[in-house]
């Protein structure tokens, strides 16, 4: 952060003036601040990707292999027979420019490389040059050119700047998921070793420990220990958590953001609040010390990797033989559970559809994937009056709400976060229509990206949403936005510390917490982050 100008600088840097050459001829610029490091080769190896070896994207060698033209070339081709939708989404696009300036990252950098048509036309222009005939005709009349290590080092650079949030394609008339196009080539480029530690680092932990930190199964039940005694400091009430108990009803499985980063952990406190207070209704949870991670950065490196990180939370459920199978706040891991998992890791025949044992709600829309989102849960357990609420402990919170691009573009979930949120905090307020839901703005460090290195690149495309929060700062007095996800509880921090001093994060189950009213808890004087809540100081006194 020391390294990034003053606000009004960097707005006034963001430089929009059109380049005077092509954007095919307009030559690459890998600059610190924009750019993630390389993938460390020790996680590499682990998880048997290819020429895992130490490079830097300053240098000019990129220690590629001498045939990486022909293994591009064939992978390339084996996903175009595979992937219907890639041919289509490299044919169909008219360049019409509906996208442009729909991504944040264009708005924040002004690059027109960042645009979605052009950041597509980067793959594109391969794929005409190599598979259509008027590109093999016409050349770069057609919109067509060569694979050459300038190509290649461009791809690697602006693919790693899109989070796959999906908006673009929220504007496309033609219906082009520009994010999949994204996930495609980076596929292409892992085949040749050209990852980003933030990646692949991740995704190695989660396959040697279950969950992205690389946190041993001791380690994670500690921490959870941790919260109990914080929890007890609050509320006076001993929480006692499951682990890997067999034959619960649920399994719990969240990030493992939730349980060891701030402020990630006061939602993981919320959780064991709720699943105490819901055990004397009926509800028998468990938390597995194995799958201790909800998230995939698999998503972010290969549709190979993305499955076979995910299955360990069906291997899990099978094993411990519970019903269904309950998830925290997460963004990637639902969009994965959503749009992939039952088909990936399916069918999961030996769970049940998800059935409430405390309302009777019967969740249909999870017949295929057996799995529910912690925020339809607990809303659905609001709306039958099943949890006993004092929305007045977060008065002093004026609150908006992030929607997750994820939950939102990924999985459509709208309403239910809105509803639990307005069920526990008196002080709601939306932020710009054209900023939420649909047409959410992403936080700018999605998809592996919220590393260190580059953040000039979050802070760049995490401006509009930073606008947005300002908006509602400046009009509404708003001090917390609540989210339902853990990268952007991760990321929005460093974010909003940047564009709009004096607010602060929080996730959906935290602010439930802080307004449950648990069987047997002292007077309430302070919330999970063990601030004093104002106005309540007398009733510890009493």
């Amino acid at each position: 952060m020391s390294d990034l100008p003053k606000t009004d600088e960097f707005l006034g840097n963001i430089d929009r003036t059109p380049p005077k050459t092509s954007w095919m001829d307009t030559p690459i610029d890998i600059r610190k601040g924009m750019y993630c490091y390389a993938g460390n080769p020790k996680s590499l190896d682990y998880i048997s990707l290819p020429n895992a070896r130490s490079w830097n994207p300053l240098d000019d060698d990129w220690k590629l292999p001498e045939n990486w033209q022909e293994i591009i070339s064939e992978g390339f081709r084996e996903r175009l027979d595979k992937f219907r939708s890639v041919k289509i989404y490299m044919d169909i696009c008219v360049r019409c420019g509906a996208c442009a300036d729909k991504c944040h990252f264009f708005i924040g950098t002004g690059d027109p490389k960042n645009m979605p048509v052009v950041r597509a036309e980067l793959l594109r222009s391969v794929y005409r040059n190599d598979y259509t005939k008027i590109g093999k005709m016409f050349g770069k009349w057609a919109g067509a050119r060569p694979m050459t290590l300038e190509v290649l080092k461009e791809w690697w650079y602006y693919l790693f700047q899109c989070t796959e949030c999906r908006r673009c394609s929220v504007f496309c008339p033609y219906g082009i998921d520009t994010a999949e196009i994204t996930i495609f080539g980076r596929e292409l480029l892992n085949l040749i070793g050209l990852n980003i530690d933030w990646i692949a680092t991740p995704a190695a932990n989660c396959y040697r420990t279950g969950n992205h930190l690389g946190i041993q199964p001791h380690a994670f039940k500690d921490m959870i220990d941790f919260f109990v005694e914080d929890i007890e400091e609050v509320t006076g009430v001993l929480v006692e958590p499951s682990f890997n108990e067999k034959g619960a009803d649920v399994l719990f499985i969240t990030p493992s953001g939730d349980v060891f980063a701030d402020p990630g952990t006061y939602t993981a406190m919320g959780y064991l609040i709720l699943f105490h207070y819901l055990k004397s209704k009926g509800l028998k949870v468990t938390w597995s010390t194995y799958a201790s991670e909800g998230g995939n950065f698999g998503f972010f490196t290969s549709h190979e990797m993305m499955k076979r990180l995910n299955s360990k939370m069906y291997m899990e459920a099978k094993r411990l033989g519970v019903k269904w199978i309950l998830g925290g706040e997460c963004g990637h891991m639902w969009r994965v559970i959503t749009q992939y998992m039952a088909t990936m890791n399916g069918p999961a025949d030996f769970l049940e559809t998800p059935v409430s044992p405390i309302t009777g709600t019967r969740f249909e829309h999870a017949s295929s994937t057996k799995m529910i989102h912690i925020a339809e849960f607990m809303a659905d357990l609001i709306k039958h009056g099943e949890l006993d609420l004092d929305p007045t402990r977060n008065d002093h919170l004026n609150v908006t709400f992030h929607d997750s691009c994820n939950t939102s573009r990924g999985m459509g979930m709208f309403e239910e976060p809105r509803y639990v949120l307005k069920s526990v905090c008196n002080n709601f307020f939306e932020m710009p229509a054209n900023t939420i839901k649909e047409q959410t703005f992403c936080c700018g460090s999605g998809s592996g990206l919220n590393a260190g290195e580059n953040m000039e690149l979050r802070m760049a495309g995490g401006l509009p949403r930073g606008n947005a929060i300002k908006h509602v700062h400046e009009k509404n007095d708003v001090n917390m936005v609540a989210c339902v996800c853990a990268i952007d509880r991760a990321a929005l921090p460093t974010l909003i510390d940047y564009w709009v001093p004096g607010v602060d994060v929080t996730g959906l189950t935290e602010l439930v917490a802080n307004a449950l009213i648990m069987p047997g808890e002292n007077a309430r004087t302070t919330n999970l982050r063990f601030e004093d809540l104002p106005g309540r100081e007398e009733e510890s006194d009493e």
